[in-house]
């Protein structure tokens, strides 16, 4: 099998999808809606290489009939190709695999034969590398998503504080798995950390998160943070949700009426964008063109 040319120092180019579109309420989330993509430069040299990545999908697709997250390699030396996949922590087995056997199919029509790539869906990702590829920390910013409506009043700041708290301390919790989703007086947040990662730094990539997310979003009342092993969303309903519960402290399960975009997308094609919580219209949206890994 050929090798690859050197690809230690490159970089993704994000695809940051233009979206005009409608809201449409529905009363679950989809949870097979694209979010964003990150794909290398450089493409695979040898064709062999395509049967690997094809190997490496086809074991992915089929653990995840049993598993909400599992990793493996296919391929040896320095022809081996990693991967793995993770689902939303709320999601069923079933609901899980029909996500994940998504993946595959966008990543190849979205990233062709690049050496490595991440497709993040509503309710799970895969990412892929060949052997060698350029690692990178877990708290390296991919993805964000900023609400248009801005939070009036005083209270705003305080309540998103305690809810950011308390997603902080959830991922931490010994029988969370890395996965929290709660709500404080009309702020739901919800966190989720890559599963191999360690209590501790599952909860400083969630703390990196929602650091971040205060920076990019500043006072709107929705937004979203992707790092490379961890994402973070939160929404404020100050008049409150009727299928909610607006006591302090209770924890929730996922937000299920949520707002879908549904429109035109430039190039791509893609009729639907996910949106994790949200009645606000999303129109802020950045990332950084760089992955490693």
């Amino acid at each position: 099998m050929g090798s690859a040319k050197p690809f230690s120092f490159l970089s993704l180019a994000f695809s940051f999808l233009t979206i005009s579109g409608f809201f449409v309420q529905v009363k679950t989330s989809d949870n097979t809606n694209f979010v964003y993509r990150g794909c290398a430069e450089q493409k695979f040299q040898d064709s062999a290489y395509s049967q690997t990545l094809t190997t490496l999908f086809d074991s992915l697709v089929s653990q995840s009939a049993n598993t909400s997250f599992s990793s493996t390699t296919a391929g040896e030396g320095q022809s081996a190709i990693f991967g793995l996949f993770q689902c939303r922590g709320d999601l069923t087995t079933s609901d899980c695999y029909n996500c994940v056997s998504k993946l595959p199919a966008m990543a190849d029509k979205l990233c062709g034969k690049s050496i490595a790539a991440r497709i993040q869906l509503n309710g799970c990702y895969m990412r892929y590398e060949i052997s060698g590829f350029k690692q990178v920390p877990a708290t390296e910013f991919l993805y964000r998503v900023c609400g248009s409506t801005r939070a009036s009043g005083s209270e705003f700041e305080g309540k998103r504080d305690t809810a950011f708290d308390m997603v902080e301390k959830g991922v931490e919790g010994g029988t969370s798995g890395g996965f929290y989703t709660g709500s404080y007086e009309s702020v739901y947040v919800l966190g989720q950390c890559e599963e191999d990662l360690a209590s501790g730094d599952c909860g400083d990539c969630v703390k990196a998160a929602l650091d971040r997310v205060k920076v990019e979003c500043v006072d709107s009342i929705s937004g979203q943070i992707y790092l490379h092993k961890c994402y973070i969303s939160y929404s404020y309903y100050p008049n409150g949700v009727a299928s909610k519960s607006s006591s302090s402290g209770t924890e929730q399960g996922t937000e299920k009426t949520v707002a879908i975009v549904v429109g035109g997308v430039a190039a791509l094609g893609f009729g639907i964008a996910f949106v994790m919580f949200v009645r606000s219209v999303f129109k802020k949206r950045g990332g950084k063109h760089a992955y490693g890994g």
